[in-house]
């Protein structure tokens, strides 16, 4: 099953990565952009499930997928809503996806759960585990996505996006410490030695 959440995730991030990457959308357009998004937050979703279904009810690991699952429905939400604008609308000035501030604060609590979890629920330094590896790469991911709603909040009076650059710099990066954590799930772990 781990190896499937990270192949899941690791496609969700690589839609997130290439979306907003300077010129895509000027190459294939608002339409396939916003789907591009929208398929990626499937893909995390499809992940988040199989992880929050593994997890032991009740633990802190459960908490942190329940809640990433959460988060992953809104941007499920936001990306859809994205993608039906661009279809509905010919002439497109502005960010396809907009960050998502409660998926990315969801992300976030999630992200900060996963690594003290790692930690054993304290700040003391940990053993360069293998969890403790994804859980700070993906943490640092969750952190970039909640620049990325910052930065890709529109302001009310001017309609404009607050750093449009910002935003899509930050949604890539997030996207790539995604995709360096789902790629350190897809190797099977060791079995212990007795």
């Amino acid at each position: 099953m781990r190896r499937w959440i990270g192949a899941l995730f690791a496609v969700g991030s690589l839609c997130f990565m290439l979306g907003p990457l300077p010129g895509f959308i000027q190459l294939v357009g608002s339409a396939a952009d916003g789907a591009v998004f929208f398929v990626g937050s499937v893909f995390f979703t499809s992940a988040a499930f199989l992880q929050f279904r593994e997890a032991d009810v009740g633990t802190v690991d459960w908490r942190a997928s329940m809640i990433q699952l959460v988060g992953t429905v809104f941007f499920n939400i936001n990306t859809f809503r994205a993608m039906q604008q661009s279809f509905d609308t010919s002439n497109v000035d502005r960010l396809v996806w907009a960050p998502e501030a409660v998926g990315s604060i969801c992300f976030l609590v999630s992200g900060v759960l996963a690594y003290l979890e790692v930690r054993d629920g304290g700040l003391r330094r940990a053993a360069r585990t293998l969890e403790w590896k994804i859980s700070t790469v993906n943490l640092a991911g969750c952190i970039l996505f909640g620049i990325s709603a910052i930065a890709g909040y529109v302001v009310p009076k001017t309609g404009d996006v607050l750093d449009l650059a910002a935003a899509n710099v930050t949604t890539s990066l997030g996207a790539l410490c995604f995709l360096i954590g789902s790629l350190l799930l897809l190797p099977e772990p060791a079995a212990p030695t007795g």
